[in-house]
């Protein structure tokens, strides 16, 4: 099984969904740009401020400031999701380490994931101000691997999106599907593990 663990943040750790899409949603319409909750799903695995370039705003980085700060509003909708932090605890006593690799800036891992005290239980951490290229590219997941001492034979990507697999799949890293940020299997055919529920993440290591 597996000696490295490196799992991705929104949607697998941190229950974020509806913050991102609602706070996304709202910032447009002040923008004066009206779009579906289901039309801005895309954004879910990826830097905020490529989900601006994707949808052709001209001053994405003055957007991405406000989307941030809105955001920060619905702090309180956030949580880890159910049964997670005892497993990471588990973890952390396990003969195992475990990394980060997100699409989360620095600051906004700042902001959003060190609130809840699990920061600590990850060894080492790549967020989208680390690579010049992001998920579904590689290279966050390969100098995750680099910081790590890890091998790809070794190492194990969980994560929620169709980004973070193909991600894994590029930088020849086995893939987890953690379905309860995920919700469906649907297009996840391909990857090599599927996680019902947390604990299920410790069928993945030696015990």
């Amino acid at each position: 099984m597996f000696n490295y663990l490196i799992f991705d943040v929104d949607g697998t750790i941190l229950d974020t969904e509806a913050t991102i899409l609602k706070s996304l949603q709202k910032v447009l319409a002040r923008e004066g740009e009206e779009y579906q909750i289901e039309e801005l799903r895309f954004a879910l695995g990826i830097p905020g401020k490529e989900t601006l370039q994707r949808l052709n705003m001209t001053h994405a980085e003055c957007i991405h400031s406000e989307w941030t700060k809105e955001i920060l509003k619905f702090t309180d909708e956030v949580n880890v999701f159910k049964g997670l932090e005892e497993i990471i605890k588990v973890l952390s006593n396990k003969n195992v380490t475990m990394g980060i690799v997100t699409s989360k800036t620095h600051q906004e891992l700042k902001d959003e994931f060190d609130p809840f005290g699990l920061s600590s239980y990850f060894k080492y951490t790549i967020n989208a101000n680390d690579t010049e290229k992001h998920k579904p590219n590689p290279d966050p997941l390969l100098a995750c691997l680099e910081g790590l001492g890890a091998n790809q034979s070794d190492a194990i990507y969980i994560g929620d999106s169709i980004y973070d697999m193909q991600c894994a799949e590029s930088a020849g890293v086995r893939f987890a599907l953690a379905l309860w940020g995920a919700k469906t299997v649907e297009r996840f055919e391909s990857a090599d593990y599927i996680l019902k529920e947390p604990k299920d993440i410790l069928s993945l290591i030696n015990n």
